[in-house]
């Protein structure tokens, strides 16, 4: 008899399922380091806690459904998937005005546990039901009037560890 895969509860062999972890981690380590390279902030030091501030987007009437390519196409853009994973898909869109990510989840509870995970790199957002953008600040606000959402900056001091200077 054949040696057969080792399988979970759902039916995928272990290898599979290791994989698609492995990418998704990738994904989600490089994509706030990535994004959040803006240059931004106004270098004071005063290390103190910022709140996560937020716009609504009163001219969008409706916010984009969560999925990359639906998102993408009332961007504008003809977008290239880069992560298909089970809990996020992401896509890359590339326009004279700059580049900017799309980033989908299955349930918001991926949603939020990303966001709290680029926090720690700070930087700029504009997040919708399930779904994330990631781009220079100055884009933000004409991707909010196509598709909706809320702009969100995550400071990143408001996650650092207090430093231990005495």
């Amino acid at each position: 008899m054949p040696h057969q895969p080792q399988r979970g509860r759902t039916g995928r062999t272990l290898a599979a399922r290791g994989a698609r972890g492995a990418a998704l981690a990738g994904g989600l380590a490089l994509l706030p380091l990535a994004a959040a390279c803006d240059g931004g902030g106004d270098g004071s030091p005063d290390g103190g806690r910022t709140e996560t501030s937020a716009v609504s987007a009163p001219s969008a009437g409706v916010v984009a459904p969560a999925k990359v390519e639906v998102i993408a196409g009332l961007t504008g853009c003809k977008v290239k998937i880069r992560t298909d994973a089970d809990e996020l898909r992401e896509g890359v869109c590339h326009t004279p005005g700059g580049d900017y990510l799309i980033t989908t989840f299955p349930a918001e509870k991926y949603k939020l546990t990303w966001l709290d995970s680029a926090a720690i790199y700070g930087g700029t957002y504009l997040v919708g039901p399930q779904w994330a953008i990631s781009a220079k600040p100055e884009m933000l606000e004409p991707l909010r009037a196509k598709v909706g959402g809320t702009i969100q900056d995550l400071d990143a001091r408001r996650t650092a560890a207090p430093s231990s200077d005495k």
